[in-house]
């Protein structure tokens, strides 16, 4: 993505963020998205290494990080290739992605992990909400009981 993209992305955001409060609207996760699966088309990132995400760290082509457009940052996101089946365990880090059809942006590390050229379409499951090291599966039955 171009820088002056990045510049429209970020002015059109704000935009819609000063709507929201001045109509007292506020922003809430999509109920499609409150799930603890979906699948779409995932893509990698075009941006070179450094740029700032989202959450405010910079954008690390080794690491494995992820846009999606509602889940909260530090969300951890279990992304399985369904032509290969291969997976990757990825931490959402950034929003997006802004076109339309694509669920998940992923870092060139996570791409490749997943042998992906190209867009693919992936399998998405939480697999936590929490932003610490270590994850675990949350089920259905799990949230029933907290």
């Amino acid at each position: 993505m171009s820088s002056g993209f990045a510049v429209v992305q970020t002015i059109v955001l704000t935009h819609a963020l000063i709507l929201g409060a001045v109509v007292g609207m506020k922003s809430e996760v999509l109920a499609s998205d409150r799930s603890d699966s979906s699948s779409g088309i995932a893509s990698v990132y075009d941006q070179s290494s450094g740029a700032a995400t989202a959450s405010g760290e910079p954008l690390r082509e080794g690491a494995m990080t992820a846009a999606h457009r509602t889940l909260p940052f530090g969300t951890m996101v279990r992304v399985t290739n369904r032509r290969n089946g291969q997976v990757a365990l990825v931490r959402i880090n950034d929003r997006g992605p802004f076109v339309r059809g694509r669920v998940i942006d992923l870092s060139p590390a996570a791409g490749r992990a997943l042998g992906l050229s190209g867009l693919v379409e992936v399998s998405l499951e939480v697999v936590s909400a929490d932003s610490g090291a270590r994850a675990r599966t949350v089920s259905v039955a799990d949230r029933e009981e907290q």
